[in-house]
């Protein structure tokens, strides 16, 4: 049977997610957000859900919807406060204890992510140390400098936005849009890649950005 990863749907490409999932979801500045997938999680209505993105509160993102839909029960992100005076709905619910929180500096976070998918269970940082980011890990000095142990991050289910991807999984992303998207896709169980189109030929070589044995399932979102 020839391979051909693509789904008739975005609700198709949600099932299996059950509750209690932890969902890696692409997105930084204004691109690479999968909205129309996480707007079917949404629908598709899991519960107790781990969110592992850039930004918990981010504009272009539809992450909101999940938090406002009472399905989230942990956010683990490098960026957590809106943007307007108003407290938005995550602020809301984590400082009334309703949402957990764990905030991880930038590049921390999407090298957690990188060694998850390399099967590295744990790496030593100089980031965060001596703040409140590393209070309760373990701490080691190398060559005079004291680094904090960092745990790798994997999920059930990445979330990520594309390009352009061929029947095979490959992904080609459009600039800024590949940032976190590559390194979620090797680190979670279940991978799902939103792209503008799909094609039956293979991408050139040069065109592959992500290869196809990282993603599981394609959505062409046409936009």
């Amino acid at each position: 049977m020839a391979i051909d990863k693509r789904v008739d749907s975005a609700a198709a490409a949600m099932e299996g997610v059950g509750d209690g999932a932890t969902v890696l979801i692409s997105g930084f500045g204004g691109a690479g957000f999968p909205n129309i997938l996480i707007r079917a999680l949404r629908e598709h209505g899991p519960k107790e859900l781990t969110l592992v993105v850039n930004s918990a509160t981010h504009r272009f993102s539809l992450t909101h919807e999940l938090i406002e839909a009472g399905m989230v029960a942990r956010i683990v992100a490098s960026a957590a406060r809106g943007a307007g005076k108003e407290l938005s709905v995550f602020e809301t619910l984590w400082r009334e204890g309703r949402i957990a929180l764990e905030c991880v500096p930038q590049g921390t976070l999407v090298e957690r992510i990188r060694a998850g998918g390399a099967g590295i269970p744990a790496f030593y940082c100089p980031v965060g140390y001596g703040t409140e980011l590393a209070e309760g890990k373990e701490v080691r000095s190398f060559g005079g400098r004291d680094c904090v142990l960092e745990t790798a991050i994997t999920g059930d289910l990445a979330l990520i936005r594309g390009d352009l991807a061929d029947r095979y999984g490959n992904v080609y992303f459009r600039h800024a849009q590949a940032n976190f998207g590559p390194a979620m896709a090797t680190a979670a169980t279940l991978t799902v890649a939103e792209v503008r189109a799909t094609q039956d030929e293979p991408l050139a070589p040069e065109q592959v950005q992500l290869p196809g044995v990282y993603v599981d399932r394609l959505v062409a979102v046409g936009a």
